[in-house]
């Protein structure tokens, strides 16, 4: 004799409430990550007084070497000078390195400071910088990237 088999109505919904529970926390992960990102203070852009000063500011003797640190990692490290032909000191001056690819698009941006805070570059001072970096991207061309002044902060 056949058995008729009877459901039980939980077990049946079990499916339902778990694949209903993974759809709820998927959408909200995408709605948290689709967010806008917010900017920090410290990425802001300079200012139009920054802006004005930046033809005072030389970039010169600017070069780009490649060694492998301790680690066995490869690190590019960008060298080179900074001068303030102002009459302004300057705190601190941060720069973007803004990588490409083979095709010349950017694909890393990095910020970097190169006048950090504590001593002050004077007005007709120069003051050499070391850029080091170890995570660029393989897809990066190897070639010098573009340096951008990202942000000037003057000193009393």
């Amino acid at each position: 004799m056949a058995r008729a088999s009877v459901e039980d109505p939980r077990r049946s919904r079990a499916p339902l409430v778990i694949g209903g529970a993974a759809l709820v926390v998927a959408l909200a992960a995408i709605a948290y990550l689709s967010r806008p990102a917010t900017k920090s203070n410290s990425d802001a852009g300079a200012s139009n007084e920054a802006k004005a000063y930046v033809s005072h500011l030389e970039l010169s003797d600017v070069n780009m070497k490649a060694a492998e640190n301790f680690m066995k990692q490869q690190v590019v490290e960008i060298e080179g000078k900074i001068s303030n032909h102002g009459p302004r000191k300057l705190a601190s001056v941060d720069v973007y390195c803004l990588f490409a690819g083979a095709d010349g698009r950017e694909i890393h941006r990095e910020r970097v400071p190169i006048v950090a805070r504590g001593v002050p570059l004077q007005p007709n001072a120069t003051k050499a910088f070391r850029l080091p970096f170890d995570s660029l991207p393989e897809a990066w061309n190897q070639a010098m990237p573009r340096l951008v002044i990202a942000q000037i902060v003057f000193a009393d």
